[in-house]
């Protein structure tokens, strides 16, 4: 699918008609143009939420991308949003990405809850909505019934099928866990970009209400299932706060996806698999 490119009224609107767009790899469809990256947005409310958040936050030991507002002062401009351009690319350092998550959330613990994170998706479903859904499953006392309520089901495909029996066997090892939730970044993994002994950057933040310690187990759990780590990345953060209910749930969460998703893939499913075999031996 080729990337579409941000129109003329887009550019202008931040500044930025005299420059020529450069297509990038690892901003969500980005487009470089001189010292600010271009993004199309999925969500306009998370957007202009993560935008006005990463305006004035400060985190330790971490670049954020700053937003570039229009000349009207919107974060969001049809669509399309504008951020302060980060050298650095997404690489195999999971540790690494762990102690972001945990600084990050240090900052964010003040934060408040942003509305859209407390209402129900509704049809017609959205590419969010099947995340929003994932998320809440891993944590309702019956995983998928506000899904089923609300209309979306789920895949019928093999590993599709997988997901949710496992899913459903994982759901009878939860305990209640007391760990506070906060505004934490959810998808961190493969978003961190780094430029050889330079700060981390951070160009977004994907919202969840949840503990910081699930956080950095959903980076776990990606990092095992996709990212190559060793084995040992589930032992070295097992410090964290109730970390073998939130590996499960962070298991939990990454099936659900895989199952509503429609752009899961078979080859997703053997890495997830294996990380929730593992993590039935920590419970």
């Amino acid at each position: 699918m080729t990337a579409v490119e941000p129109p003329e009224h887009v550019r202008a609107t931040f500044g930025l008609r005299e420059v020529t767009p450069v297509a990038l790899g690892d901003w969500d469809g980005g487009w470089r143009c001189g010292d600010v990256v271009l993004s199309p947005v999925a969500d306009h409310p998370r957007a202009a939420w993560s935008a006005n958040v990463r305006e004035t936050l400060r985190v330790d030991g971490v670049r954020l991308a700053r937003p570039v507002r229009g000349t009207d002062g919107r974060y969001v401009v049809s669509g399309w949003r504008a951020d302060t351009f980060l050298e650095g690319t997404p690489e195999a350092r999971h540790d690494e990405v762990v102690s972001v998550s945990l600084r990050l959330h240090k900052a964010t613990a003040e934060l408040e809850r942003p509305r859209f994170l407390i209402h129900q998706p509704i049809t017609p479903w959205v590419d969010v909505d099947v995340f929003v859904a994932a998320d809440r499953a891993a944590w309702e006392p019956v995983p998928l019934r506000s899904l089923k309520v609300g209309g979306m089901l789920p895949a019928t495909s093999p590993d599709g099928r997988r997901s949710l029996e496992t899913l459903t066997q994982l759901a009878t090892l939860r305990k209640p866990v007391q760990t506070p939730s906060q505004l934490v970044h959810g998808d961190l993994f493969g978003t961190v970009l780094f430029a050889g002994t330079a700060m981390p950057g951070l160009t977004d933040i994907t919202p969840y209400w949840r503990p910081p310690s699930w956080a950095a187990a959903v980076i776990v759990v990606d990092a095992l299932s996709w990212g190559g780590a060793d084995d040992g990345l589930l032992q070295r953060w097992s410090d964290l706060p109730e970390w073998p209910q939130m590996m499960l749930r962070a298991v939990m969460f990454r099936l659900a996806v895989h199952a509503l998703h429609p752009r899961s893939t078979p080859e997703a499913f053997p890495g997830l698999a294996r990380t929730a075999d593992m993590t039935r031996l920590l419970l």
